[in-house]
């Protein structure tokens, strides 16, 4: 992480960790133990104490946490206390099932435009943003103050729609395709690759008979 310098590692349990508080207040629970959020995670109850150490004390032994409290907390230090405006190119399978889940809206993130290069789609709508040509991309950044760039498009393709995002001032960007990507020190960049995390469930299958 650029301004904590924490783990990212650490980051990404943080977020699992508001995910399972979110759970909790929607079912009036009050507090919690460090154990009990271990348990529900996977982890030790001692990587959960030190991994919200890096940003302070909170609980009171003996007692817990307070549910609504800490994840108060952590919405603020995943950065979640704030909307974030998204684009997503490539208007395919993937790119129409990402812009329309609703879990991303009511996570602070909005999808606010939708970008293809394929004439064929664009003026079709998906749920109530209309598919707009690549030629857009620059002022609908600007128009809409849009942070992130999720890259759904071929892997012949993807280099150049990064080069194009980071052009139009995206300063993060979450790739699907399964191509390495260069970008600028500046910029925050993601890759989710989906079959290399089925080959990591293949090895464990493989490994563990």
């Amino acid at each position: 992480m650029k301004v904590y310098k924490i783990p990212e590692a650490t980051v990404i349990r943080l977020s699992i960790y508001s995910r399972q508080l979110h759970y909790l207040k929607d079912a009036g629970v009050e507090t919690v133990s460090s154990e009990e959020i271990a348990n529900s995670v996977g982890v030790s109850s001692a990587q959960v104490r030190k991994d919200l150490a890096y940003f302070g004390e909170f609980g009171t032994r003996g007692v817990g946490y307070k549910v609504e409290e800490l994840l108060g907390y952590l919405t603020k230090i995943l950065g979640l206390d704030q909307q974030w405006n998204i684009v997503i190119v490539g208007a395919g399978k993937l790119g129409s099932a990402l812009a329309l889940y609703q879990g991303f809206r009511e996570r602070g993130f909005a999808i606010s435009a939708i970008l293809d290069s394929d004439e064929n789609k664009v003026g079709e709508s998906l749920d109530d943003i209309v598919i707009e040509p690549m030629d857009v991309l620059e002022s609908r950044v600007k128009e809409h103050g849009i942070n992130i760039g999720i890259i759904t498009v071929p892997a012949m393709n993807a280099q150049d729609v990064t080069d194009l995002l980071v052009q139009a001032g995206v300063n993060a960007i979450l790739n699907f395709s399964p191509r390495v990507l260069k970008v600028p020190a500046d910029i925050i960049l993601r890759n989710v690759d989906l079959s290399v995390n089925l080959k990591v469930l293949s090895f464990n299958l493989s490994y563990n008979r």
